[in-house]
């Protein structure tokens, strides 16, 4: 049994001695650079030597005399153009209404606040009428001749008016 120890023990210092040796080896067993079946790189080229540029120094020129300094004629002052006239004010633009006060005769109806919007459709309008829940969507058409019931959340009129 000590025999059978000792030959496991043994081959496993060879073992890891081969696996040891392999690690060391030469460069020859690593794989090559590059894709397969490609030429191995060349040694980049010497790079050149730094020479510093050959030149004369600086030499200032001869002094010769010049002419006093005489400052430049000065800008004109800042001018402003004069502001265009204002249009004409415009009367009746096309696809436009004006808004005419009470054209719908909404005063009439004014009594009608605080009552219940259940009531609108009892009123026996001869009229187109629109009726704007609390928070509703309202379609920005605008009708003059149209009254406009604005509800509130719970349902009561809150406002009458044109539109």
């Amino acid at each position: 049994m000590i025999r059978k120890a000792w030959v496991t023990q043994a081959a496993m210092l060879v073992l890891t001695a081969g696996a040891l040796a392999g690690c060391a080896s030469s460069v020859q067993r690593m794989p090559p650079a590059g894709p397969a079946g490609m030429a191995p790189m060349a040694a980049p080229a010497a790079a050149p030597v730094y020479a510093p540029p050959t030149a004369t120094p600086y030499a200032a020129p001869p002094y010769t005399a010049q002419a006093p300094y005489t400052a430049p004629a000065p800008f004109p002052a800042p001018y402003a153009e004069p502001a265009p006239m204002a249009p004409a004010p415009v009367s009746g633009i096309a696809g436009l209404t004006e808004r005419q006060p009470d054209l719908c005769k909404a005063s009439e109806q004014a009594s009608r606040v605080g009552q219940p919007g259940s009531v609108i459709p009892t009123l026996g309008l001869t009229r187109t009428y629109r009726i704007v829940e609390f928070r509703g969507i309202e379609p920005q058409d605008y009708d003059p001749n149209r009254l406009v019931f604005r509800l509130d959340a719970a349902g009561i009129i809150t406002k009458i008016d044109c539109g």
